[in-house]
């Protein structure tokens, strides 16, 4: 509101995603898990409070919701400020504070709803081990993803690729600690356009990750506000396909917002 970008977005309330759209992706017994289980931790870094199921469907819901909007024309372009994140969590287990994979339920519901090639951007600082995991033999969907490595939660090598019918549509750059700009443009601005050409999708969806802040106290990577910017450009600029763009980590308030500012400056331009 005080950057003055409030009133020039169209602000859409998140429905409540379904135990069947969440089913796209998780199994159904872990929907039904996280449903019914007390409060206390999943994992780790993973706590359930009495009310996350409800958050977490609303979560889903905000990306169905955008999903649904670049598919009838109402937009081409969507950020979705939803929490818990999503790209780490399994299948059928939870990890790294996600409960639910909010992006990959939104590729799978956008492939159920006739799209046929979805790339998936994930820029966090750790790598999406989910949504690569859930994905990884399947080609309809590519995912693309830049961490720092060796980090938190250990995959994400280069050498993974993709399984089976997936073989080939997994891409991952490893970023060794203290990374900054020139390293990420290097990948945005050389690297990913190529890939999304390659591919010609019909919908983009990025796991957007502000913990590469250089202020971020979760990592070690040197990414600055303007470089921020300049990766979200790059994403922007390589296709013409419709861009849905989830937030995912990103753990000092002030980086925090100013990211997500320049991400919708550039969204609006």
């Amino acid at each position: 509101k005080n950057a003055g970008l409030w009133d020039k977005l169209i602000h859409i309330k998140p429905r409540r995603a379904t135990e069947k759209e969440i089913a796209l992706v998780h199994e159904p017994r872990y929907v039904e898990k996280i449903k019914n289980s007390p409060a206390g931790y999943l994992d780790p870094d993973t706590y359930l409070s009495k009310d996350s199921y409800e958050v977490a469907c609303y979560a889903v819901g905000a990306v169905l919701n955008a999903v649904d909007g670049v598919i009838n024309k109402n937009f081409d372009r969507a950020f979705c400020a939803v929490r818990p994140p999503g790209h780490h969590a399994e299948a059928d287990y939870a990890m790294g504070f996600c409960i639910f994979n909010n992006v990959a339920v939104g590729a799978a519901y956008a492939r159920s709803k006739g799209l046929k090639k979805i790339f998936i951007v994930d820029f966090d600082v750790h790598h999406g081990n989910g949504t690569q995991h859930i994905f990884e033999d399947d080609c309809s969907i590519f995912y693309f993803s830049s961490h720092q490595f060796p980090f938190y939660p250990g995959t994400g090598r280069e050498i993974e690729t993709g399984r089976g019918g997936g073989q080939g549509c997994t891409y991952n750059v490893t970023l060794r600690a203290g990374s900054g700009n020139k390293d990420y443009l290097m990948v945005f601005q050389d690297i990913l356009p190529q890939k999304i050409r390659s591919i010609n999708p019909d919908l983009i969806l990025v796991s957007a990750g502000y913990d590469i802040h250089k202020d971020d106290p979760l990592s070690y990577i040197n990414v600055s506000t303007d470089g921020v910017r300049s990766i979200v450009k790059s994403i922007l600029e390589s296709a013409d396909a419709p861009k849905i763009f989830v937030l995912e980590g990103g753990y000092n308030l002030q980086a925090l917002s100013e990211s997500v500012k320049v991400t919708l400056e550039e969204m609006l331009d």
